[in-house]
């Protein structure tokens, strides 16, 4: 895939997370998610430390370097301008000059950029559809970023209920459309 590719997914990506978290009403923040034990909150704090490693990591840190310091809350009293910073952020380093052909360290060890752009786009769309379905919003993922998702986690989506971050597969109709069947390999139950 082309640089030019994995950009445009992962803008897209974060840009319906994004609209996602704008959607969040006052009083939703601290409603439960299909992730369990995850409140609104949590998951958009979750996504929101994430986007602030991606800068530091590909300037050559590494989490051992970074410690426990995008641990804990990094939303304060604005979730949605913590949000909206730290994608700026992200976006930015990710499409620096020559950024997806670096090396990041990663907690499973170095990695090349653009697997960890791909790696971001995943967690952002199936976790903008448990940010949906928290909030009561529209559940449908485009297309484009379902396909991406899928090619990205099909090899390794057998493994990943054994890790504890994910809940066992679902199981889904043969003729299951493809949301339905990335969402169901990942634990969830639309």
């Amino acid at each position: 895939m082309s640089s030019d590719t994995l950009l445009a997914r992962h803008a897209e990506a974060l840009a319906l997370f994004t609209d996602r978290v704008h959607a969040v009403g006052p009083g939703q923040w601290g409603d439960p998610t299909p992730c369990a034990e995850w409140t609104v909150r949590d998951l958009v704090n979750h996504l929101t430390a994430e986007q602030l490693w991606v800068p530091p990591l590909l300037d050559g840190a590494s989490i051992a370097d970074l410690g426990d310091s995008l641990d804990g809350d990094v939303l304060g009293e604005d979730p949605v301008a913590a949000w909206d910073a730290a994608v700026a952020a992200a976006r930015e380093a990710f499409g620096a000059p020559g950024a997806l052909k670096r090396t990041v360290q990663l907690s499973y060890g170095p990695t090349e950029a653009g697997a960890y752009a791909s790696q971001m786009v995943s967690d952002a769309v199936v976790h903008a559809w448990d940010l949906s379905r928290a909030i009561g919003a529209d559940e449908h993922l485009p297309a484009a970023l379902v396909e991406f998702t899928l090619r990205e986690v099909e090899p390794y989506a057998g493994t990943l209920s054994g890790t504890g971050l994910f809940a066992d597969p679902v199981e889904t109709p043969k003729d299951a459309d493809a949301q339905t069947r990335l969402l169901a390999q990942l634990g969830r139950k639309v």
